[in-house]
């Protein structure tokens, strides 16, 4: 996986990438991330910019160093200041599955004025499609319309690992969300991907994410093959 000099430092990206893998399960807890030689040859960089990506997943707590050990991953859950409740994979990684992402599809969308999207978005956004894997089987599909104008030729050059570190890179700051669900039978194409039979009815889930003014800046539809797992929600507070 290449790491791009524009996009920021490259110790930082690569350490998000790496949490991203912890908090997916890529790299299981209790066991060892891959070698410092390893991911210098993977990323192709410098040994300094590896340990650099290294030392910041220790100083938040997800990976543990020992010299002739190796680097051992502690803990794959992030702690969020401002929830105190997990995040769904988060759960399904803490349970023993395995999460991977994978983007299928993303291109500028063009939005006509009846289009529900063009009364937030205007005449054009980006588009990414992204199914999530649950060991190894298709389980959700997302699509994220997003408030961006980007041709379709600096689409080409975009790797996604994190969506959200993705929007931080265009300096897109998501303040608030608002998830709306509910049950609703899944486009063909959505249905396709998920392995689900057609016109079979599963969880939908909208989400909107705003700036501090409110103004909508992504917005998302999630399609769960809920056959294969629920969707866990966790809360550490009674709330009346």
């Amino acid at each position: 996986m290449k790491v791009n000099r524009n996009k920021g430092p490259m110790y930082l990206q690569i350490k998000e990438i790496l949490k991203d893998r912890i908090l997916h399960g890529v790299y299981a807890i209790h066991t060892n991330i891959p070698s410092e030689p390893q991911l210098e040859e993977e990323f192709n960089v410098s040994k300094i910019t590896v340990r650099n990506a290294i030392k910041e997943l220790v100083q938040e707590g997800y990976l543990e160093k020992k010299s002739g050990k190796g680097t051992k991953v502690i803990a794959n859950v992030s702690t969020a200041k401002l929830s105190k409740g997990k995040r769904f994979t988060e759960i399904l990684v803490e349970e023993g599955h395995h999460i991977t992402k994978k983007v299928v599809g993303m291109k500028r969308a063009e939005l006509s004025p009846d289009s529900e999207l063009y009364s937030l978005f205007g005449s054009h956004c980006v588009q990414i499609e992204r199914i999530y894997l649950l060991d190894n089987e298709p389980y959700i599909h997302f699509t994220h319309y997003i408030l961006l104008d980007m041709s379709e030729e600096e689409l080409e050059e975009v790797q996604i690992g994190s969506l959200y570190r993705f929007l931080e890179e265009h300096n897109i700051r998501l303040e608030s969300f608002r998830d709306e669900f509910a049950v609703s039978i899944a486009p063909s194409h959505v249905s396709e991907r998920l392995n689900l039979e057609n016109d079979k009815a599963v969880l939908k889930r909208i989400r909107r994410s705003s700036d501090d003014e409110g103004n909508v800046l992504e917005y998302s539809e999630g399609y769960y093959n809920t056959g294969k797992q629920n969707y866990i929600v966790t809360y550490n507070d009674f709330i009346q």
